[in-house]
Order: C-alpha cells, then sequence, then structure tokens
C-alpha cells in the first residue's frame, strides 16, 4: 500500500512546505535535506516541492525568509511595555518554536561555507536590524535609533545562541533584564 498523500491548495501548500524545510533542517540539519523529506514531513507528493521552488536553494531562500518573519511576529516586541513583558515574549519566542532559531544558525552556519547563502543571510539580519529600530522608535527612543538597535539585535542574537546551547532560562533572563535596562537608559 502506497504512502497517502494531501491535496493542499497553492498558498497553504506553499508555507507547508516552508514550515517542513524549516523543521527538517532544525531536525537534520542540512545535509538531511531532499525535496523528498520535505515532502514527507509534509505530507505530499515530492513534485509538490520541485513545482514550488524548481531548486534546494529557492526552497531554503523561501524558508529562511518565512522563519525569520515567524521568529519577528512571535516576539510582540512592538507592544511590550514592562520588563517582564519584554524578558516573558522572548524567552516564549525563543522556547516554544526552537526550530525556527535552530534552522536560521544552520543557515548561517552554510552562508559561512557556502557564498550562494550569503545574500540570504545579510538580508536576514537587514530584517531583524529594520525590526529592532522600529521596535525602538515606538517605544519612544530617539537619537541614535540605528546603533542601539545592532546593540539589541547582537544581544538578542546571543541568548538565541545560548539557548539553543542549552543555557539555562534563567541566566537568559538575567541578560533580557540588563538589556531591558540598557534600553530603558536609553528612551
Amino acid at each position: 500500500m502506497g504512502r497517502v498523500t494531501r491535496t493542499v491548495s497553492y498558498g497553504e501548500g506553499r508555507n507547508l512546505l516552508v514550515a517542513s524545510t524549516v523543521a527538517v533542517v532544525s531536525e537534520k540539519g542540512l545535509r538531511g535535506l531532499t525535496f523528498r523529506a520535505v515532502a514527507a514531513r509534509a505530507g505530499v507528493n515530492n513534485s509538490l516541492v520541485a513545482h514550488h521552488f524548481g531548486t534546494r536553494q529557492a526552497l531554503l531562500a523561501a524558508a529562511l525568509e518565512w522563519a525569520v518573519e515567524q521568529s519577528i511576529e512571535s516576539t510582540g516586541l512592538l507592544a511590550l511595555g514592562s520588563e517582564e513583558a519584554f524578558a516573558d515574549a522572548l524567552l516564549a519566542s525563543i522556547t516554544d518554536r526552537p526550530e525556527l532559531q535552530a534552522f536560521q544558525y544552520e543557515m548561517i552556519l552554510e552562508a559561512r561555507r557556502d557564498p550562494l547563502f550569503r545574500a540570504d543571510v545579510a538580508r536576514l539580519y537587514d530584517r531583524y536590524q529594520s525590526f529592532m529600530e522600529e521596535s525602538l522608535r515606538q517605544a519612544g527612543m530617539s537619537g541614535d535609533v540605528r546603533s542601539m538597535a545592532r546593540r539589541v539585535f547582537a544581544t538578542l542574537d546571543g541568548v538565541v545562541l545560548q539557548h539553543i546551547a542549552g543555557v539555562e532560562k534563567a541566566e537568559l533572563r538575567g541578560a533580557l533584564h540588563d538589556l531591558w535596562q540598557s534600553i530603558q537608559a536609553a528612551v
């Protein structure tokens, strides 16, 4: 008896495939990524992956863009008003969907080895930088917002990496507390 596949609409299919790509890479690394593995994870025929993306590079670029937007959306940074809400939201965003961060770090490391992915990773950092600037402006910061956004994002990037490495949540909360204090001093 053959594997059962499901039929999905165009928009749903594309999102399902990029989410499945993120899951496969976060579990198996880039070496485990094949169209067949993505299709199996999504429960669809592997020809659907080729139809939507054509190449592995296009699939990974789309998945990276999707993962960044999902990560940004999950932080809720634009609406945070207290230190506790700031720390809770950020910790939840990295612990509730760790596959998003693991996938992004896999891509960052791959870009170091493969120049084909450097532009995609540069866009990742540009997107996070822009989002941090927007968040700080909405929090009332003026002056050198770009510089503060770089510092905030670098700290958050480190917190995420430490989470992936297994640093205790209390330690990460302490780093977020220190970061909040820096932000408040600049606002």
